[in-house]
C-alpha cells in the first residue's frame, strides 16, 4: 500500500518537562539544502510546502558541532543506501539502527 505523501508533527507540552516537537517528513516533495547564513553560520535546511527544520550552530563552530554534522551526513549515506537497495528490489533484514 502506498500512502499519499504527508508531514506529520506532534508536540509534547508537560508540566516541569521541556517541550518536544517532532516533525515526520514522508514526501519525496521534501527539499533538503545546506548554506551559510547572514552571520556566516553553516545551516541546514530539510522543508516541504507543510513545514521547514533548520540546524545550524549557535556560535562558532565547535567540536560537538561537527559530531552532529557527521551524523547527518552518516545518517544521509545510510538512508541514500537504503532507498537505492529497496529501490532496485533487492530485500535485506533490518540492521542496527532500524526497526525490522
Amino acid at each position: 500500500m502506498t500512502l499519499s505523501p504527508y508531514t506529520y508533527v506532534t508536540v509534547s507540552l508537560r508540566p516541569d518537562q521541556p517541550s518536544r516537537f517532532s516533525i515526520a517528513f514522508c514526501s519525496a516533495e521534501l527539499r533538503a539544502r545546506a548554506w551559510l547564513g547572514e552571520n556566516g553560520r553553516p545551516c541546514f535546511d530539510l522543508d516541504t510546502s507543510d513545514a521547514a527544520v533548520t540546524v545550524s550552530t549557535s556560535g562558532p563552530v565547535t567540536d560537538d558541532d561537527l559530531t552532529v554534522a557527521r551524523e547527518i551526513f552518516n545518517a544521509a549515506a545510510r538512508y541514500l543506501a537504503d532507498c537505492e537497495r529497496l529501490h532496485s528490489g533487492e530485500s535485506g533484514k533490518a540492521t542496527d539502527g532500524e526497526a525490522a
